[in-house]
């Protein structure tokens, strides 16, 4: 009996999913450039010098730093010439740091590794961020088909600030863009929207739509975020500031001031509770509960 193939992004759109609350918390994202087929496991997977591979994820994990293989859109296997890495850093003030380099054999990622481990270098603050697309297609199905046509649309329009990247998390919410070091993740994004949503971006303005999260930010200080971004309009990227956060069981109160250089403060209820158990990606047949943080009240203080 054939049975019809099974898509995790279409499915979560079918039950509306929800957005806000899912980004992956995360200060750190490491950067490496790499043509050939991208294994299932990403990095872990990579044919590379297993002393520098290892000492590479050793101090990626010790300042909790993402690693993500990245390509420009096109890009075949064959193509030439050094591959480059970054090490991008999140900064509460906005001075987010990037600092950039190129290597050819395994043995050139140890000095990423000497990056992680000597954070006081102040690496460059004032360039624009990078936009990362997840397309990566042999950890899930969707990323590739929902994700290729972004990073294409995102490419034509900035082709020097956008990447091709491994899994960021949350194949359901396929498109899925990161923007680093900014921290913040969009998804649900097809052709069209993504031009829009980053387009807003990099004028200085986060929209709601499409809005995952903020990295900095625990989910329900996510979720209490987009919603007063939902109500009262877009704002900067810096404009609101988590000045309160207090749970009681599945309930959360989050005061949240601003935008900048306002003090208004929102006081914003989240409940959180588990969905059932529901297949949450296309390869992984297993089913789990996901972790929605529903925002009930928002108060002007």
């Amino acid at each position: 009996m054939r049975t019809e193939r099974f898509f995790c992004a279409d499915a979560a759109r079918a039950r509306g999913d929800t957005l806000p609350g899912t980004a992956p918390y995360g200060l750190v994202w490491v950067l490496v450039e790499y043509h050939a087929p991208w294994p299932a496991n990403g990095y872990d997977g990579l044919a590379l010098d297993p002393g520098a591979k290892a000492l590479l994820f050793e101090a990626a994990r010790a300042v909790r730093a993402r690693i993500l293989l990245i390509r420009r859109h096109g890009r075949r296997a064959g193509d030439a010439g050094p591959r480059r890495w970054a090490v991008l850093r999140y900064d509460a003030t906005g001075a987010h740091r990037q600092q950039w380099g190129t290597w050819e054999r395994g043995e050139d990622l140890a000095r990423i590794a000497d990056v992680l481990e000597a954070p006081g270098e102040p690496g460059e603050t004032g360039l624009p961020p990078v936009v990362l697309v997840c397309t990566h297609g042999r950890h899930d199905t969707c990323c590739a088909l929902r994700g290729r046509p972004v990073a294409g649309a995102l490419s034509e329009r900035w082709a020097d600030l956008v990447w091709e990247c491994t899994h960021v998390g949350g194949d359901r919410f396929a498109a899925n863009v990161l923007v680093a070091p900014d921290g913040v993740y969009y998804g649900g994004l097809d052709a069209a929207s993504s031009v829009a949503v980053v387009e807003r971006h990099l004028a200085g303005c986060v929209d709601a739509e499409h809005l995952r999260g903020y990295t900095d930010l625990f989910p329900a200080q996510q979720a209490a975020l987009a919603a007063v971004l939902a109500r009262y309009g877009p704002a900067a990227r810096h404009a609101f500031t988590v000045t309160g956060t207090t749970r009681a069981g599945p309930h959360w109160l989050i005061r949240l001031t601003g935008p900048a250089p306002s003090t208004t403060a929102y006081d914003v209820e989240v409940t959180a509770h588990r969905t059932p158990p529901r297949q949450l990606t296309c390869n992984g047949l297993a089913t789990s509960a996901a972790m929605v943080h529903e925002v009930t009240s928002i108060r002007v203080g």
